[in-house]
């Protein structure tokens, strides 16, 4: 199968998205065929935080089509947070989209959790991720702190770097939320590998970005 992402949002997410994808699917002794176009990750952050799902989901349909031109059978969206706008991106997608949010309710259910944290967007956590998990109970910061960790969030999505106050505040959080009794934390911006990678925070993490690109790894090498 040839993938499509819409990348750009951010560009350590991309860059997480590609090695990914190069490494789930040597494992499974399949090659990769992938092309990539670029979302410009200011534009989304203002329409994220303008409430313009439809004005993003247009940009999405946009670059969709030069991945069908390009030969790409199937879509993948490399942000999370960037998913605020799926379901009018789905309505307009002449592709089909590898589906995140329905991947991460199936991966809490095989795990057998039924608590779970929840880092990323304010959107993200506002909404219990989109409202798509119905296998387990979703733990959020109070509304101070999810505002705090947004506008962290953000900014280390747009610069692709974690300084060690942000990471600390992200550990802080989220070791909250353990304590509350989330038996992990959904790691639910793409970019926040950036702090957990190889970090112990004191608490178990599940990189929801980590589930989508096996996901779509695992799917396309079903169609090859």
């Amino acid at each position: 199968m040839h993938i499509g992402l819409i990348g750009g949002i951010g560009p350590a997410a991309t860059d997480l998205y590609y090695r990914g994808l190069i490494d789930a699917m040597k494992a499974r002794g399949k090659e990769l065929d992938l092309t990539i176009v670029h979302a410009d990750a200011p534009t989304l952050v203002h329409n994220f935080e303008a409430r313009q799902p439809d004005v993003q989901a247009q940009i999405f349909l946009g670059l969709a089509r030069r991945l069908v031109d390009a030969g790409a059978e199937a879509i993948a969206i490399t942000s999370i947070g960037g998913h605020f706008c799926i379901d009018q991106f789905r309505a307009l997608s002449p592709l089909p989209i590898f589906d995140l949010i329905e991947e991460m309710d199936r991966s809490i259910q095989e795990r057998g959790l039924r608590i779970v944290g929840l880092l990323g967007t304010d959107t993200v956590m506002e909404t219990r991720f989109y409202g798509g998990i119905s296998s387990a109970e979703i733990l959020v910061p109070d509304s101070r702190m999810i505002a705090e960790v947004h506008r962290n969030y953000v900014d280390v999505a747009l610069s692709a770097k974690v300084n060690d106050a942000q990471r600390q505040l992200f550990f802080s959080v989220g070791r909250e939320l353990a304590d509350r009794g989330a038996e992990t934390v959904l790691l639910g911006g793409t970019d926040l590998f950036l702090a957990f990678e190889g970090e112990t925070p004191g608490f178990d993490t599940l990189d929801c970005a980590g589930v989508h690109i096996n996901a779509i790894a695992r799917e396309a090498s079903r169609s090859n």
